[in-house]
């Protein structure tokens, strides 16, 4: 059993998307064209069209608080049109009660610049909102030729969680005329990098590292400190983003009202988010209920034998040492 807290060091970037998330040799070879290709497209979308100066992306590595992220980071900069308060009588039509955040906040790989499409977003309203999956590497360099004006915000879920949260969602996509996909496998793969978008340790220094240099424009949150302490990282959040809270606000409970509107078990039992099947429409078969499993800190313990806990432990310890990167487990 590893102890609650475990630290993180500095490493290049390399990426290996799963197309479908069935894990095929010739499919990640593709999927690594893809990726060249979506990398310039990013590089397009964050260097063109510079008089729009407040641009958010939202960075994650799958299955690691993504759709929670979306529902907060909306509802924050968009809270002066919907109001989040239950008393508000405005807030039965707030769009996160009739449409999952997926649906509010797009992705740019898998539905901006889809199917090789290059969209016009100049109508988009202001601040525009994207969210990626891809690793930092891969933004790097339009970053840099960019006026650095786009916000990122990266939310991070320790590893543990996030391979369990993972191997569940991708169980409920494989087809079913694949072989199961053991847990066994899963952590082999996992901690080989060729799960999702390349080595997790990879993904996450990417973004802790920049979060380092440039904190004014790249946020590192972590899943588990949001967990704790909502209202201190919301607060945080919505500086960032050019929304801060007022006293107002604050001593009215908006922080809270946003909170609760976004929360894992408001968002779980609304009716789009328990039949629907709007969101993640780039995916066969998929029901936005999959989304919604569990959000709890520690669940691993519940899947992890001893020797898991050490092979993964001491992966972590070797890829995070001295990047002052650190988790908390339980």
């Amino acid at each position: 059993m590893p102890s609650s807290t475990t630290t993180a060091t500095n490493s290049t970037t390399t990426t290996h998307l799963a197309k479908q998330h069935q894990f095929t040799a010739a499919e990640e070879e593709e999927e690594e064209e893809i990726i060249k290709l979506l990398s310039q497209e990013c590089k397009e979308l964050l260097v063109s069209q510079r008089e729009r100066e407040c641009d958010v992306v939202l960075a994650t590595i799958p299955k690691s608080g993504t759709t929670w992220l979306k529902a907060l980071a909306f509802a924050i900069i968009n809270r002066q049109r919907f109001p989040a308060s239950s008393s508000n009588p405005h807030e039965k039509n707030h769009p996160l009660l009739t449409s999952n955040p997926h649906d509010l906040v797009p992705f740019i790989e898998y539905e901006i610049y889809a199917n090789n499409k290059i969209p016009d977003l100049s109508n988009l309203p202001e601040p525009r909102i994207f969210a990626t999956h891809i690793p930092y590497h891969a933004l790097e360099e339009s970053m840099k030729k960019s006026d650095t004006t786009t916000k990122i915000v990266y939310l991070c879920r320790n590893p543990f969680d996030t391979l369990i949260s993972s191997w569940e969602f991708l169980k409920k996509l494989r087809p079913e005329s694949l072989p199961q996909f053991s847990f066994e496998e899963a952590l082999k793969m996992y901690c080989n990098g060729s799960i999702g978008y390349g080595p997790f340790w990879e993904h996450m220094l990417g973004y802790w590292n920049e979060s380092l240099k440039r904190p004014q424009h790249v946020l590192f949150l972590k899943y588990e400190d949001m967990k704790e302490d909502i209202v201190s990282n919301l607060k945080e959040l919505a500086g960032f983003l050019g929304f801060p809270f007022t006293v107002e606000e604050e001593r009215e409970g908006v922080i809270e009202d946003i909170a609760k509107l976004c929360s894992f078990e408001k968002l779980k039992e609304l009716e789009i988010n328990k039949s629907g099947k709007a969101a993640m429409k780039f995916l066969n078969n998929f029901e936005n209920n999959y989304l919604f499993r569990k959000a709890q800190v520690g669940d691993w313990v519940n899947y992890f034998n001893p020797s898991m806990v050490q092979q993964l432990s001491k992966l972590m310890e070797d890829k995070f040492q001295g990047s002052g990167l650190s988790f908390k487990l339980l």
